[in-house]
């Protein structure tokens, strides 16, 4: 009875409310005394939706079986799997039994690229990847070429765009993955998917290839029954969902190996314990998002264009730079100020509560510049000093103008 009132009226009234006015601002959120500030850093990570938190805290009070017991909370529990399995699979356009829950979004793209490498190693070595990934991939690359494989990292252009001549000249009988992220966390680049993916299949119908969609996943529109993906990752927390949890989708009929062994959960192909409370939570955030996908893009797209004729009417020529593209994804903006150290403006912002991200939150305590800035082969300048502000629906147009009115009394401050 607790889990048809969770799977029904609880999704009646969460899951498809229409009205966005309670998550709006976390300083309006009930329960929390939060200073006024103005956080530009959503693609480190999310604020949580009201309604998600309101979600996993129904199973972890209500059903808190675990989902691989034989009674009766235990089927429950698995029923909370078994319908956030197919809301999620709704919104990539695939099918409920290409789903496998992950702890992230990490998780997903070591499973994807290890498992698919390690089960086709007989029929080849050979892999590919970009020069502008995230650490999780990079990673992966560097640790199977310990394993015996060759990894070919392509470099792109100044826009962070990889070549679909250059990628189809370097796939061949053994290349047995290409793994490439579809927007850039640090620019919001996105790749040209459909156009690198139809090269590969014609260079090699054997190739399998991941798309690391955690930047991507809600933010723009993703139908894999019309991209020829085999494997695509994603994450909870990059969608006002919670942390530790997110999804691989694995095509149908792809082989592919375990990374984790223990129980046999995920139709024994990803151990552990499900966690039932961040899955249905990230369930019902994937409805918000997907359902406010084009508001959201078209608020991100005024804060963008906001702040970028703002600097242009601040700052004169060579005072300032944007290094994300032009036709990128409107919800990330990577700037930079010469003679500005990034990380002092960084800080500055921090005082007057403007929340920003240098370069890559996963790498953000390493002192080096942005491997995906150096990779675009920017002036120094570009990348010594780049911020990166990355919006989601909650954020404003009052609060870009804020920033615009903060950056300008900071930056020549600052400036060496």
């Amino acid at each position: 009875m607790v889990a048809n009132n969770l799977l029904s009226a609880r999704t009646a009234q969460t899951e498809y409310q229409k009205e966005p006015d309670s998550y709006k601002k976390t300083t309006e959120r009930k329960g929390y005394t939060l200073p006024d500030i103005i956080y530009f850093d959503n693609s480190a990570t999310t604020g949580i939706y009201p309604e998600a938190l309101v979600a996993m805290n129904d199973v972890y009070t209500s059903l808190y079986a675990n989902p691989s017991s034989l009674h009766k909370m235990g089927s429950d529990a698995e029923k909370v799997l078994q319908r956030s399995r197919e809301i999620i699979a709704r919104t990539l356009g695939a099918s409920e039994q290409e789903i496998y829950f992950t702890s992230g979004g990490t998780e997903s793209n070591n499973w994807a690229i290890k498992g698919v490498a390690r089960a086709h190693k007989k029929r080849g070595t050979h892999l590919i990847t970009s020069a502008t990934e995230h650490p999780s991939v990079m990673e992966c690359f560097k640790y199977l070429e310990t394993e015996g494989f060759s990894a070919d990292v392509l470099q792109v252009d100044n826009e962070g765009l990889l070549c679909p001549e250059t990628l189809a000249a370097r796939v061949h009988g053994g290349t047995v993955l290409v793994s490439f992220i579809l927007v850039n966390n640090e620019t919001g680049a996105i790749q040209k998917a459909e156009e690198l993916i139809r090269v590969i299949r014609l260079s090699n119908q054997k190739t399998l290839i991941h798309i690391d969609a955690v930047q991507a996943y809600g933010k723009i529109p993703l139908n894999l029954s019309r991209l020829d993906a085999d494997l695509v990752s994603i994450s909870s927390h990059k969608i006002h969902g919670p942390k530790g949890c997110g999804a691989l989708f694995v095509r149908r009929n792809t082989h592919i190996l375990p990374v984790l062994h223990g129980g046999g959960q995920e139709k024994k192909l990803r151990s552990g314990t499900e966690n039932a409370p961040a899955v249905w939570a990230f369930a019902v955030a994937a409805e918000i998002i997907h359902r406010q996908m084009e508001m959201n893009r078209n608020n991100a797209a005024k804060l963008k264009s906001t702040i970028i004729e703002g600097l242009k009417q601040v700052f004169g020529t060579g005072q300032y730079a944007v290094n994300s593209p032009d036709n990128g994804y409107e919800g990330i903006v990577n700037i930079a100020f010469p003679r500005v150290k990034a990380q002092v403006l960084m800080h500055h912002l921090e005082a007057e509560n403007i929340f920003v991200s240098v370069g890559s939150a996963c790498s953000s305590h390493k002192n080096t510049t942005s491997h995906v800035l150096k990779a675009m082969n920017l002036p120094k300048e570009n990348m010594e000093g780049a911020i990166r502000l990355s919006f989601s629906g909650m954020n404003t147009e009052q609060e870009a103008t804020r920033f615009l009115e903060v950056v300008q009394k900071i930056i020549p401050v600052i400036r060496y």
